[in-house]
């Protein structure tokens, strides 16, 4: 998977197959449960929400849960992450793509207004757990 931001065109994912063909994605997964986690994210991403940056993390954090079949701690998501990768792109015009990634063994964000990759740290991820626990 390949994520940044474009001046012109905003957020963009996309992902290469093994024959080198590659597509771009409004949210998407690699990995060993990687039908699971597209099943997952589409039925979120029906109708083309406009998403937050809270939403996007949150949904990609959610995705991790379900595919996986567990709550768990920030902590935590390290070491899952390396079972189920899940990347997400919010709406174009609001900037969020994010990419749970088996590399960076954690959630990594890139936003519009700040278009460096960085890697979430436990505390934020752990707000982000807070907030999907009172949400369901």
């Amino acid at each position: 998977m390949v994520l940044g931001i474009d001046e012109e065109k905003g957020p963009q994912l996309y992902k290469c197959d093994p024959a080198g063909h590659f597509y771009g994605h409004k949210a998407t997964s690699a990995g060993s449960k990687e039908q699971e986690a597209i099943n997952f994210l589409e039925k979120k991403m029906k109708n083309d929400p406009a998403f937050t940056y809270e939403e996007t993390v949150q949904t990609a954090i959610s995705a991790l849960q379900s595919v996986l079949q567990e709550d768990f701690k920030a902590t935590e998501i390290e070491k899952l992450a390396r079972n189920a990768n899940v990347g997400s792109e919010d709406n174009p015009l609001s900037g969020y793509p994010l990419f749970v990634s088996e590399s960076a063994c954690g959630v990594g964000v890139v936003k519009a207004d700040n278009p460096a990759f960085r890697v979430l740290s436990t505390e934020e991820i752990d707000e982000h757990l807070t907030a999907i626990s009172e949400r369901d």
